[in-house]
């Protein structure tokens, strides 16, 4: 068995192979970043070795880079994670050159599927079902059209070195069809260094459903199970499960089937993916296969009792897989949420910053894979993931659940991130029942998302939860030391809870452990071991378990729950009559201006000052996390001055465009 491994990536993939090679009694090497010399992997690691700087251009994508950090600290084997050079055949044959082993596939199969034409006529030779479409590579943006137009819209034009919804664009018209394959090229051309994009037909209520391998050098080749990865936003995968509510027995072992076919027939091994995209009538077709190790790889770890990083080692190192396919047995369920620092009430836009407040959930069948940690950054030079929320159950719901739980626990605090929108998803009847497909989230959430919207089981309990923390915090200012003897202050029973401008009258009276409550002609007994100032308030009301996370701003209080965001105001009776007659604060009016919605780079201003311009008309080009954002005119108007520059680092809400 190797003696020290190195991983050439960051992030929690890096801390979750640190934490499988630790297991297997593997010492570690890091690489690391400028921006990466505080993260959670280099301290984790028996070692770390720093390749360059922030941007991955210039670091994690450098493989001379990495393979001098190998000859330096004597690592035998490189694990490349996911991303970076996890699917780089040139990387493999300079560490093949090196006699240091590729804990992934051979080239043959990086290359092969590496390339979506090439993989998806393999694919087809090897007898697995594929998507109609046109597979050679497309020259401009009429031919593209004109291939459109043979298909039949709707379609889909993809970067043909694409991956991770980079270089993806559908087209339901020729005009649609035309812009989508300029976004594409240059997001393709951007991101991978390869603009050649293709087509085929787009498939309508389709669920994305992925099928995990595993091999070895000795020819065997299994199916540990498929996940379901159904809920994505802009193609992004955002929750994770597995087995899929979706697939039956009869299914599950067609699709498998197919991907050992297309897996022995590149020659494959190690742990790879092929991802097929399934309609409403269980007709399934391939996509792409990924030949690495999948971001939501440890919802079949959890369900069929693998460590599939631990049998990626193994096979490196030239052993025997352990089990055979009849040894596979899928056992209960599990789910997985991916938590990003990105703001989901500002249309998703990435976040940024230090983490001034970090604390994962814990517990029973609750697991958090994260390369973060309290005092921590999110840098702006690298993908946004905050850390995989994995939860386990003997049965959907009891995962589903699970991850309710764990949600409302999750803090985090300094930066913006996406949990209210994460446990809305899990809250939600349509997701509950489990009729997914990918345009889940565009369909229950077409204009964008707000946590207020987010229906509460029982909207009493926040307003009972409101009330004791208010109380709570009026007692203990009642306490002030110095007070006259027979003058001190009293605090009242009755209150009056302000949400959303309506009023909620009640009474607030403390009680062994907590508060009773009296709201609406009913009783809330609210009892927890909650202090103030703590983020999460753990406790009962009415002897049901329940998890709030708390903030206070000013008078206000915000509480999260189950997906939903309260901003509530607790006053007096008579205070609350006063406040109902103040004027309302009126937001300033920016419609002048164009404002970045995000922290990125400017590459492209598409006006001119004094140009006149229509409502939709495109304005800026701006790229951030390596995708391209176009924004548009809301009306029309005429340019006055452009007070920001192509190739200008842009902060959020800076000023690019001032109209007359």
């Amino acid at each position: 068995m190797f003696e020290k491994i190195l991983i050439a990536n960051r992030g929690e993939i890096a801390c979750r192979v640190i934490k499988s090679a630790r297991k297997m009694g593997i010492k570690t090497v890091a690489v690391f970043s400028d921006a990466d010399r505080e993260a959670l992997h280099v301290k984790m690691a028996d070692e770390a070795v720093h390749i360059g700087p922030s941007a991955s251009a210039e670091s994690y994508l450098v493989m001379e880079r990495i393979i001098q950090a190998c000859r330096d600290t004597g690592a035998q084997a490189v694990h490349p994670g996911y991303g970076f050079l996890s699917e780089n055949s040139a990387f493999c044959e300079a560490l093949e050159k090196e006699g240091i082993a590729f804990i992934g596939p051979a080239t043959l199969a990086i290359n092969s599927m590496g390339d979506k034409i090439t993989s998806k006529n393999l694919a087809e030779q090897a007898g697995v079902n594929v998507i109609p479409g046109y597979t050679d590579v497309v020259r401009d943006a009429e031919h593209a059209v004109e291939i459109s137009n043979g298909i039949g819209y709707p379609v889909m034009l993809k970067a043909s070195a694409g991956g991770g919804g980079k270089g993806m664009r559908v087209a339901w018209n020729e005009a649609e069809c035309r812009d989508g394959f300029e976004r594409a090229t240059n997001e393709a051309r951007s991101s991978f260094g390869d603009d050649r994009v293709f087509i085929e037909k787009f498939i309508e209520e389709p669920r994305h459903i992925e099928i995990q391998v595993m091999a070895d050098t000795h020819g065997n080749v299994i199916y540990l199970g498929e996940r379901e990865c159904s809920i994505q936003r802009r193609h992004q995968k955002v929750i994770e499960e597995a087995p899929s509510p979706f697939i039956d027995e009869a299914t599950r072992k067609q699709m498998g089937e197919q991907a050992v076919q297309l897996a022995r027939a590149v020659q494959y091994r190690s742990a790879g993916t092929v991802e097929f995209i399934v309609d409403a009538k269980r007709n399934f077709y391939f996509l792409e296969m990924n030949t690495r190790l999948q971001v939501e790889h440890p919802v079949t770890e959890l369900v069929t009792g693998q460590d599939l990083v631990e049998l990626m080692i193994r096979v490196a190192n030239g052993e025997e897989l352990p089990l055979r396919q009849e040894d596979v047995k899928l056992t209960g369920w599990a789910m997985e949420s991916r938590v990003y620092a990105e703001d989901p009430f500002r249309n998703f836009l990435p976040s940024i910053g230090r983490l001034v407040k970090y604390e994962p959930p814990v517990g029973d069948n609750v697991r958090v894979d994260t390369g973060v940690y309290e005092g921590g950054e999110v840098s702006m030079f690298y993908d946004p993931m905050i850390a995989k929320l994995i939860t386990y159950g003997a049965n959907r719901n009891e995962a589903i659940t699970r991850m309710q739980d764990a949600l409302d626990a999750y803090c985090i605090r300094g930066v913006q991130h996406n949990i209210s929108f994460l446990n809305a998803l899990m809250v939600h009847p349509r997701f509950i029942e489990g009729r997914l497909t990918t345009n889940f989230i565009a369909e229950e959430f077409p204009d964008g998302f707000d946590a207020s919207y987010v229906p509460q089981d029982d909207p009493a309990k926040v307003v009972a939860v409101a009330a004791m923390i208010h109380r709570q915090y009026m007692d203990r200012a009642a306490r002030l030391s110095g007070q006259l003897r027979g003058h001190e202050r009293k605090v009242n029973d009755e209150w009056v809870v302000i949400i959303n401008g309506e009023h909620h009258a009640v009474s607030a009276v403390p009680a062994n452990g907590g508060c009773r409550v009296e709201y609406a002609g009913n009783g809330y007994d609210v009892t927890t071991e909650w202090e103030l100032g703590q983020p999460l308030l753990h406790g009962t009301i009415n002897g049901q378990s329940v998890c709030f996370q708390v903030e206070r701003k000013g008078l206000w209080l915000r509480l999260f729950h189950r997906g939903n965001q309260t901003d509530a105001l607790v006053m007096t009776p008579r205070a609350a009559e006063l406040h109902a007659l103040m004027p309302e604060k009126e937001a300033p009016d920016l419609s002048k201006f164009l404002l970045s919605p995000m922290p990125g780079l400017l590459v492209k201003v598409s006006v001119a000052e004094g140009q006149e311009v229509k409502a939709g008309e495109e304005l800026a080009v701006i790229e951030a996390m390596k995708m391209e954002n176009v924004l548009r005119a809301e009306q029309d108007a005429t340019v006055a001055s452009i007070q920001a520059a192509a190739g200008d680092s842009l902060r959020v809400d800076q000023v690019i465009i001032e109209f007359e």
